[in-house]
C-alpha cells in the first residue's frame, strides 16, 4: 500500500501532469486510483443518491446538453415550483426507501429572491424528517447562499460542466466565472459543494484533463465530484455527438480519484446505458457514489433492484451516514442541476 504522502491533497496540478495520468496504461492507472481510494475510503462502500426535480423545464439558458432549456424542443414541459407539502411527501418516501440525503433541483438560471423563502421552507421541512439536504438551483448570490444555509441546507450542487477552453462551445448564456462565483458564495456560507462536469460532449482528452485539473485546483476540493456521461436527448444541439469510448470514461473516473483523493466521485447521469461491467470498472477506478432511483431529473436511471443486484454481485454495500438520526437508514447524497446531466 502506497504511503499517504504519495497522494497528497493538491491544488496546483498542471495540465501536463493530468494528461500524463490519462496516458498511463489502463491497468497502471486503475492501480494508482484504487490505491488513492483506499487511503480515504472503504472500497466496498458506495454512497447512494436520491433526487427530486421541484421545478422542471422552462430554463432560459442554452446549455447544449440540456432538455430543460426552453429554446429546445425535447418534449419536457415546464412546471411550476412544487408545493412544500408535496416535496415533503416525496422526501418521506425517499427516507423509507433508504435515503438519508435528499436533493431538490430546480430548472432556473438562478432563483429570484421571492423564490428563496419557498425553497427555504422545503429545506426546513425535509431537514425536520432527519434527512440531510441538498439543492441545485442555478447561480446564487451571496445573500441567497446565506439564506439557504440558515434554512439548514447542507450541500449545494453547481457544476463547471467542462474545460474552460471548451466551455464556449457548449454554453453561451453564462460565463465560467459565474460558476466560480456561485461556488465561492456557497463555500463562504459554510455549505459543502457538489461540483463536477460532463464528458462525451465532443471534447478532446486534453479538454477532459482540463476539466479535472480545474476542479482539483479550486480553493477547496468539492466534497462530491459528479462525473456525468452525456445523455443525448433528441432536440438538443449535442444530440448525435459521437459517443465517448467506455474506457475513456473509466480513465476520467480514475484521474478524478487521483486528483481529488478525499472527495466522493459520483457516477451520475448516463448510468442507465452503462453495462454492469462498465460500472464495475468505474468502481475499481475509485467511483464511490451513485444516483439511486428510477429518474434522474428528466432522464432515466437504473432501477433500485438492478442497483442492489449489482452491489450483491460485486460485494459492495451502501455507505452509511454517521450523523443520520436513524441508524437503520442507508446513506444517500445528491447533486445535479436542472438538466439531463447535472447541475449548473
Amino acid at each position: 500500500m502506497p504511503a499517504i504522502t504519495e497522494f497528497p491533497i493538491r491544488h496546483d496540478w498542471s495540465r501536463a501532469e493530468v494528461e500524463a495520468l490519462f496516458d498511463l496504461p489502463l491497468p497502471e492507472l486503475l492501480h494508482r486510483a484504487g490505491s488513492a481510494h483506499r487511503l480515504h475510503f472503504d472500497p466496498a462502500e458506495v454512497q447512494v443518491s436520491t433526487l427530486l426535480s421541484v421545478k422542471t423545464g422552462g430554463c432560459p439558458e442554452d446549455c447544449g446538453y440540456c432538455p430543460q432549456a426552453a429554446r429546445y424542443h425535447t418534449g419536457v414541459d415546464a412546471t411550476k415550483l412544487m408545493e412544500t407539502e408535496a416535496v415533503v411527501e416525496k422526501a418521506r418516501q425517499a427516507k423509507a426507501a433508504g435515503a438519508s440525503r435528499f436533493c431538490m433541483g430546480a430548472a432556473w438560471r438562478s432563483p429570484k429572491d421571492r423564490d428563496v423563502p419557498k425553497v427555504a421552507a422545503m429545506i426546513r421541512e425535509v431537514k425536520a424528517l432527519g434527512l440531510e439536504t441538498c439543492a441545485t438551483l442555478g447561480m446564487l448570490s451571496g445573500e441567497q447562499a446565506q439564506a439557504l444555509k440558515a434554512a439548514g441546507l447542507d450541500y449545494y450542487n453547481h457544476n463547471l460542466d467542462t474545460d474552460p477552453e471548451f466551455y464556449g462551445d457548449i454554453i453561451h448564456t453564462r460565463e465560467m466565472q459565474d460558476r466560480f462565483d456561485t461556488l465561492s458564495h456557497v463555500r463562504d456560507a459554510g455549505m459543502k459543494t457538489c461540483c463536477g462536469g460532463i464528458v462525451g460532449m465532443g471534447e478532446s482528452r486534453r479538454q477532459r484533463a482540463g476539466l479535472l485539473q480545474t476542479l482539483a485546483n479550486l480553493p477547496a476540493h468539492p466534497d462530491s465530484v459528479p462525473i456525468n456521461r452525456l445523455v443525448q436527448v433528441e432536440g438538443t444541439p449535442l444530440h448525435g455527438t459521437v459517443e465517448l469510448d467506455p474506457f475513456e470514461f473509466v480513465r476520467s473516473i480514475a484521474v478524478a480519484r487521483i486528483l481529488m483523493p478525499a472527495s466522493m466521485v459520483r457516477l451520475s447521469a448516463g448510468r442507465e446505458t452503462m453495462s454492469d461491467e462498465l460500472q464495475a470498472l468505474c468502481f475499481a477506478a475509485g467511483a464511490n457514489s451513485i444516483f439511486y432511483g428510477e429518474k434522474l431529473l428528466t432522464t432515466g436511471n437504473p432501477d433500485t433492484e438492478r442497483d442492489m443486484a449489482l452491489f450483491a454481485r460485486l460485494g459492495l454495500r451502501p455507505m452509511r451516514v454517521e450523523n443520520a438520526k436513524d441508524d437503520s437508514i442507508d446513506a444517500c447524497t445528491t447533486t445535479v442541476h436542472a438538466g439531463i446531466t447535472e447541475a449548473a
